[in-house]
Parts: structure tokens; C-alpha cells; sequence
């Protein structure tokens, strides 16, 4: 999750966590007047961190909670009913209340007829990330098989922050996995530049092995699969904790909220090629030589080969830990198509930009109250939000841009 270990000793930051906790800060005016805002549509998940559901999906949601279970959901009679649990992990995963959890969930882009969908969480026994894959029971589509979990792949953790969690199939139908810089302060092992690590970067591989003889493959046109000493996985680098990023449904652009640490929070956004696809292929994203747009640590972030400044980047004025969002793709709301929606966790503060990362609305974001930890579409592009006191929001807009 966002890194929020190191920075409750800040001031700002331990005043806004304060007034967050208490109810303290509350929506302003303003949400209604800069033509976004949220509304509640469910309450009382345990640490809710992402909404997700398989395209298509007719009005049904998939609500990840950070304490190990995913959770279903679906709008019925005029209003959202909870179905009941859909797979419980709680007896796998390493939670610390922290950053540890059941983190990520992923459908596969056949799940309407193969079922298949894959979990990202850290290992009880030693707090590695692990890439599970597992499927739907035949007689229960609303149930997962806990006994059919197959591992995918699993990264060994440093420390236990910096999880990253993410993961999602690209507009190729291959899995990309969202990877922090293994945690600490820094990035100590320099693991983000280094392509000798899967960590601090976006891996993207082929989950199922037509072979059979390992747990997946790697796809024939990764960039570094011919460097020396790269790990094959790599798809993109540089990158300190993409908690949250998502691809753009429409265009297949990548757009990534990467938490930065002492100064600058960032929102990195890839354009994909003119077929939808490629999107952060051998991209830099700067860290641990940029946070934001400027130089970390007396460092700069010339001479970065392949190097992509971030569309936005914000200081810690404005709060302490950006969660990444959506392109708005939805059936509603047609003069917002093509928005990217994000906030950030510790201010709660939401913002739209431009597709060129142009803020829409008031620069400073709107207040929402919310500790938002993550966003999610429902199968036909509607947005929600997740706020880890347990509720889950409707992104609504109104108005024109």
C-alpha cells in the first residue's frame, strides 16, 4: 500500500491522518462545484483496497479487502446488495495492518467461459509477493476455488513495505504486475533502476505456460529478454511503489500513481502505440534518481536512457500518498470520457486531469473526507473509489470539464 510508515512522524501528515480518522475532515462545496464527487454505495468491508469485475460483467463487483478476502457485489432493485464472500485467503497471506495483505485481483480476458482469475498477496511465512492463480467453482459462479490456488510466481521481499500489488492483462491479454522497490527508505539495493531485480518495476508475462513446465512464461517480445543478466519479466523500471495504476480501456494508454517519499507524489503516464498496445514498454520512470520531476538525493534525472517524466506531480503540501486511478470509459456522464481520476490517500484529496495530465477543477484537488486507497471499474467502465475505513464510492461527475 501507499507508504504511510515513515511519514505519520511529519506534521502535516499527522494532522491530516488525525482529522481523517476522526471524521474530522468532511467534503467541502466544492466537490460538487469542480464537477466531481463521491457517493457511498456500500459500507462495511474490512480495509477495502480495490473494486474490480471481468468485462462485461452486467452490474456485479469484485471488492478486494486488504485483511485477505474478496467480497461480491451486485446493484440490484435500485440500490447494492452484498452477495457474500467470494474467496478467503486469510490463513495464506502476511497482513501487519500495514502495507502486507491481500493486495491485487485479476480477471482473465476469457473469464465469461474459462473462469480464471489471479491474486496478489504476501506469503505468511515470509512476506514474499505471490502470484496465485485459481478459478471460479463450476457450480458456484459466485464462489472462487481456495484448493485449486496454483502459484504463478513469487518475489522475495526485503523489507515489508513497498508491495506494490497491482496487476491487471493489458490490451495484448498477457498479466503485467506492479512491483515496489523491495521497501526501507531510498531504495538501498537500488533495485528500481537495476534490471537484475523484478523489483520497482511493471513485469508482464504469459501465466499460463503452453509447455507445462513451469508456472508461466515469458513473452517472446519483452524488451530487456536478451540483455545480460536482466530478469526476462521486465517490462518497464524505475518505479518506487506503483500501488495503484490501470490501463485505459479504451486507448490501451498505461497511467501509474508511483508514492513517492519525502518531497513529490507522481502520476506516470505511457501512450500506447497507434494498435492500443506497448504502452510502458522500456520506459524509466525515474526512481531512485527523480522523485516527481526533480532530482532525488542530489541525484538528476539526465541521462536516464528511455527516461518518462511524470504527467503530474504534486508536493507534499497537498498530501503524502498518491493512489492511482482511471480513465473514465463509462455508459454515463459521455462529457467526461477520456478523464484520468485519481487522489490521494493521506489529504484525501481527488483530482481529474486531462488526458495530458492538465488539471481539471480546482489545482489543489477536492476534499472528499476519504481515505481513499484505491479506485476500480465495474464491467462496463463505471468508477469506484475504496476507503479503507471500509466504504465503497461512486465516482460521479456533472456538469462540463
Amino acid at each position: 500500500m501507499p507508504n504511510r510508515l515513515t511519514r505519520m512522524a511529519r506534521p502535516f501528515v499527522a494532522a491530516v491522518s488525525v482529522a481523517l480518522l476522526s471524521g474530522a475532515l468532511i467534503a467541502t462545496p466544492g466537490a460538487a462545484s469542480s464537477g466531481v464527487s463521491l457517493s457511498t454505495v456500500l459500507t462495511g468491508y474490512s480495509r477495502p483496497v480495490l473494486v474490480t469485475a471481468p468485462r462485461g460483467t452486467s452490474r456485479k463487483i469484485w471488492i478486494v479487502e486488504q485483511t485477505g478476502k474478496i467480497k461480491l457485489a451486485t446493484y440490484s432493485s435500485g440500490r447494492w446488495q452484498k452477495i457474500g464472500t467470494f474467496l478467503d485467503v486469510r490463513d495464506l497471506i502476511a497482513y501487519d495492518g500495514h502495507e502486507r495483505g491481500l493486495l491485487g485481483l485479476a480477471f482473465a480476458p476469457d473469464y465469461g467461459h474459462g473462469g480464471k482469475l489471479y491474486i496478489n498477496y504476501t506469503r505468511k511465512r515470509d512476506g514474499a509477493t505471490v502470484v496465485a492463480e485459481t478459478g471460479r467453482l463450476t457450480h458456484d459462479a459466485n464462489r472462487a476455488c481456495k484448493s485449486c490456488l496454483r502459484k504463478v510466481i513469487s518475489i522475495s521481499q526485503p523489507y515489508s513495505n513497498h508491495n506494490g500489488g497491482m496487476m491487471a492483462f493489458g490490451p495484448d491479454d498477457l498479466l503485467y504486475i506492479g512491483t515496489g522497490d523491495g521497501g526501507s527508505g531510498d531504495d538501498p539495493g537500488d533495485r528500481a533502476q537495476s534490471l537484475g531485480s523484478r523489483l520497482g518495476k511493471i513485469l508482464r508475462i504469459d501465466p499460463h505456460d503452453p509447455r507445462g513446465a513451469a508456472h508461466y512464461s515469458v513473452p517472446a517480445d519483452n524488451p530487456f529478454l536478451d540483455t545480460p543478466g536482466a530478469k526476462p519479466e521486465i517490462w518497464a523500471r524505475g518505479l518506487r511503489n506503483p500501488w495503484r495504476w490501470s490501463f485505459d480501456r479504451k486507448t490501451g494508454d498505461l497511467w501509474i500513481g508511483d508514492v513517492g517519499q519525502s518531497a513529490r507524489e507522481e502520476v506516470d503516464k505511457s501512450d500506447a502505440n497507434s494498435s492500443g498496445r506497448n504502452a510502458g514498454r522500456k520506459v524509466n520512470f525515474g526512481w531512485d534518481r527523480c522523485e516527481g520531476k526533480v532530482g532525488h538525493q542530489g541525484s538528476d534525472c539526465v541521462g536516464l536512457a528511455n527516461y518518462e517524466a511524470p504527467v503530474y506531480d504534486y508536493s507534499h503540501s497537498k498530501g503524502c500518498a498518491v493512489t492511482g486511478g482511471y480513465v473514465y470509459r463509462g455508459p454515463d456522464y459521455s462529457k467526461w470520457q477520456g478523464r484520468y481520476v485519481f487522489a490521494d490517500y493521506c489529504s484525501g484529496r481527488l483530482w481529474v486531469t486531462s488526458n495530458s495530465g492538465h488539471v481539471i477543477g480546482p489545482k489543489g484537488g477536492v476534499l472528499t473526507g476519504r481515505n481513499i486507497s484505491g479506485f476500480g471499474e465495474d464491467g462496463a467502465g463505471r468508477l469506484y473509489a475504496t476507503d479503507l475505513s471500509g466504504r465503497i464510492l461512486r465516482v460521479k461527475f456533472r456538469g462540463t470539464p
